[in-house]
């Protein structure tokens, strides 16, 4: 999102649980595209809370699984926040036992993360 818009908005990664380390295959396919993910941590949403993050400050809250849409819904259904479901494959379910297949398949995913990005916000600032 930062890549392709730049400050036009702040973003948070968020999830329904903490991985703390990114997965070495998303890393892999975003450094294709030039975008740097090895440093990126995501948090919980419990984790946001927890450090005195209010749900409800945000505008626009974008789902990418079911747990993470319904877990946004349930934070934030007293607060004027818009909840986006973007039924998002997981990239681990798909692809095969080798390197290529299962960077195809992440590939498959970054690209639609991309489009969904595009339909909604329009074309890319870079």
């Amino acid at each position: 999102m930062k890549k392709f818009y730049g400050q036009r908005a702040y973003v948070q990664s968020a999830g329904v649980k903490n991985d703390m380390e990114i997965d070495g295959f998303s890393v892999a396919v975003c450094a294709e595209m030039g975008i740097e993910l090895s440093r990126h941590r995501s948090r919980s949403f419990k984790e946001m809370q927890d450090w005195g993050d209010d749900l409800g400050q945000y505008d626009l809250i974008i789902a990418l699984s079911p747990a993470s849409r319904k877990q946004a819904l349930e934070l934030t259904r007293t607060s004027h926040v818009t909840v986006e479901y973007w039924p998002i494959l997981d990239p681990t379910s798909l692809g095969g036992d080798t390197r290529e297949a299962k960077m195809a398949a992440y590939r498959q995913v970054r690209d639609q993360i991309r489009d969904k990005m595009i339909e909604r916000f329009g074309a890319p600032e870079i």
